[in-house]
């Protein structure tokens, strides 16, 4: 059974039938409301109970929910309503809240749905539905490849970028044989495939992989393979409670002991408390936020975390940039009509506690800053969160796949 819908409002509707005929009959052109059904409505589609909560989940709603409330609570004066689910990372359940939302709920904007096979499914639906779809939590590249749909931005990250910056970054030092640790699903195999892309394109060799089903709780063979095959890097394409029983089992059979180094591809601030320093240090990771960067990512990881007990993720903070931006531009072009609420966000470069002049290509591709980090040391840190060193900021057109590769359709070919 799919779990209810929770649903917050930050306005009352206030209907007014009489007066909307009267100016109806005075003006034809009135009849057509700006912003459809007379409400802005959110849709935050998480995961809420799996692996992927603590990156996501809880975390997602709250970010929506700040957004919403320093935007006003309302748009061209009209109310903004936001509902939110658990899609239990099952696609059946995931695309029924999908449909129901947007056929018979009227969400017009659907957020974040961590799972890749989801995320394909949502955005095909959004196509079809002519609404909009802002990703945070899923990474495949197909999002913004062959399966590129004109109302859907992929905000945070894609597996091309997670792997072309810390990748690169290890084979230039010499780290050239790897050999990957992989979950079994649309997620884990475009990371495992972009890494490998980028490890060969600089020189490094892929020594071979071994796959484990998604939630798994026992990777002993898997470790072992990556210890026998000798390889410099160990690299984990998978994500969230995974990724972390991974490495407490690497460290179980001594893998860095052993001089082998481990990458988790897809490794957020939340995972470091679950794995521990002791394990963790030393890890280089693709990020595309981190809390203590700067004076405005501390002032709004100080709201997050009177909120929800945590520091925000990568994912998190976009959710916050990404409902605002979509906010922005609806206010702007006067409506909240799909195509047009996106074109304006197009045009509209964003700056905000996630991104200094982001912007959104023609692919669906957000682009923007992604940062190399390294994880202290207990020695290093602080406090609980005071865990990356920021080792290098890339720009977003060296970290994401040049728009000239890109496999979109949508996307217009100079050649």
């Amino acid at each position: 059974m799919a779990k209810r819908t929770h649903r917050t409002s930050f306005h009352l509707r206030h209907w007014a039938a009489g007066l909307a005929l009267l100016a109806g009959a005075a003006s034809p052109a009135l009849a057509e409301p700006a912003i459809s059904d007379g409400v802005v409505k959110f849709g935050v589609l998480t995961d809420l109970s799996g692996p992927s909560a603590d990156g996501t989940g809880k975390g997602s709603v709250v970010a929506a929910e700040m957004a919403i409330a320093d935007f006003g609570g309302k748009v061209l004066g009209k109310p903004i309503e936001l509902v939110f689910a658990d899609h239990q990372s099952k696609t059946d359940i995931g695309m029924a809240t999908a449909r129901r939302w947007y056929d018979a709920e009227k969400v017009d904007v659907i957020l974040d749905v961590p799972v890749s096979s989801i995320a394909l499914g949502v955005q095909q639906l959004t196509r079809e539905r002519n609404r909009v779809f802002l990703m945070m939590g899923p990474g495949s590249s197909e999002l913004t490849g062959a399966a590129c749909s004109p109302n859907g931005v992929q905000w945070v990250y894609n597996t091309y970028a997670l792997a072309n910056v810390a990748g690169k970054a290890l084979v230039e030092r010499g780290d050239n044989s790897w050999f990957f640790i992989t979950a079994d699903y649309t997620f884990g195999h475009m990371l495992e495939k972009d890494a490998s892309a980028v490890v060969k394109a600089h020189g490094g060799k892929v020594l071979g992989s071994a796959r484990h089903p998604f939630n798994n709780n026992d990777f002993a063979s898997q470790v072992v393979q990556a210890k026998t095959s000798g390889a410099k890097v160990v690299a984990l394409a998978d994500s969230g409670q995974d990724t972390q029983n991974v490495l407490k089992q690497a460290a179980e059979f001594g893998l860095a002991a052993g001089g082998q180094k481990l990458i988790a591809l897809l490794f957020g601030i939340t995972d470091v408390p679950g794995v521990g320093l002791d394990i963790a240090q030393g890890m280089m990771l693709t990020d595309a936020f981190y809390w203590d960067r700067d004076d405005d990512t501390r002032a709004f990881a100080k709201r997050f975390y009177e909120k929800v007990g945590r520091m925000p993720t990568m994912m998190q903070a976009g959710v916050y940039s990404a409902v605002s931006h979509y906010l922005k531009a609806v206010a702007a072009a006067g409506t909240d009509e799909a195509k047009a609420a996106v074109a304006q966000m197009k045009k509209t470069k964003i700056n905000d506690i996630f991104a200094k002049d982001g912007y959104i290509r023609d692919d669906g591709q957000m682009i923007h800053d992604m940062y190399l980090v390294q994880v202290k040391t207990p020695e290093q840190s602080k406090s609980k969160w005071d865990v990356y060193n920021i080792v290098a900021t890339v720009p977003g057109e060296q970290a994401f796949q040049s728009l000239d590769k890109s496999a979109c359709p949508l996307v217009k070919k100079t050649r």
